[in-house]
């Protein structure tokens, strides 16, 4: 996909066309790269998303608002974000991260969509960069179940039983294989009130009982659809 390309999609054209190329230049290509327009992009990033979703969600007190906020402006929702712009076909890499896939690197590619969002704010201003950011996750957001974003599966549980009036569930570990150094856990998550038994594994404790408590999660809610 070519710059222009971009430009069309995301709904903005420089009048500055050197403040994109540096958008999209990692530190491995050249000394001229694009770490404090993302350091400038992460602020107009945060400013917009709390902006929207102070206007969007009235009902919300701070803390949910703060979650929100977190989960929307975090690397893993810009790196979906930049993958959907191709972003990875554009950016200029040094031999060693191409030969490496950093195109396809999470936080090479979270970093220069900041760092877009931060060029846009150079090139034509808050309004202009604040069109550009809300054009890309307005219809994230639509596609994003407000409620449970950024929650874990326990607590996704925990909240869903709660509103139920049901009692918490109970993770007991069933088992535990594997030398010291790479151990896996096994762990049972039991819901009596509703006859409900899941398993789950992982390489520590918590991450066996997220695995258990997510599987149950999707089993009551399936049921309850």
């Amino acid at each position: 996909m070519s710059r222009e390309a971009l430009c069309h999609r995301l709904g903005y054209h420089f009048t500055q066309a050197g403040l994109l190329n540096r958008a999209l230049t990692h530190r491995s290509y050249s000394a001229e790269h694009n770490e404090r327009l993302e350091f400038l992009g992460d602020s107009v990033l945060n400013c917009v998303i709390a902006s929207h979703l102070f206007d969007s969600f009235q009902h919300l007190p701070e803390g949910d608002l703060s979650r929100l906020r977190s989960n929307l402006v975090n690397q893993q929702t810009l790196f979906v974000l930049a993958q959907q712009q191709y972003l990875g076909d554009l950016l200029r890499l040094g031999e060693g991260e191409r030969k490496s896939a950093g195109f396809r690197r999470p936080s090479i590619l979270a970093d220069a969509l900041e760092a877009v969002f931060g060029a846009v704010f150079l090139d034509g201003g808050f309004e202009a960069a604040k069109k550009v950011v809300l054009g890309l996750y307005v219809p994230f957001i639509a596609k994003t179940d407000i409620q449970t974003l950024g929650k874990d599966s326990k607590t996704l549980l925990q909240e869903h039983l709660q509103s139920r009036k049901l009692p918490l569930p109970t993770y007991t570990v069933s088992a535990i294989e594997g030398e010291a150094h790479a151990q896996l856990f096994k762990v049972e998550c039991r819901i009596d009130a509703l006859k409900l038994s899941t398993q789950g594994e992982g390489s520590s404790r918590r991450n066996a009982e997220q695995q258990a408590a997510e599987t149950a999660f999707l089993q009551i809610t399936k049921k309850s659809n």
